[in-house]
């Protein structure tokens, strides 16, 4: 009867999206993670 705020998302997400869509955020969202932790790695090497 109710649906949580989570559920009522992931279906919004899915209607809004094609896979390939959702592909490239994923990927987007590793290589921009990877990017991050790199610089914060580069950075700490240039420290120390």
């Amino acid at each position: 009867m109710f649906e949580s705020l989570d559920d009522t998302m992931k279906h919004d997400a899915k209607a809004d999206s094609t896979p390939r869509e959702r592909m490239m955020r994923y990927l987007l969202t590793a290589v921009i993670s990877v990017a991050v932790i790199g610089g914060i790695l580069a950075a700490i090497r240039m420290m120390g």
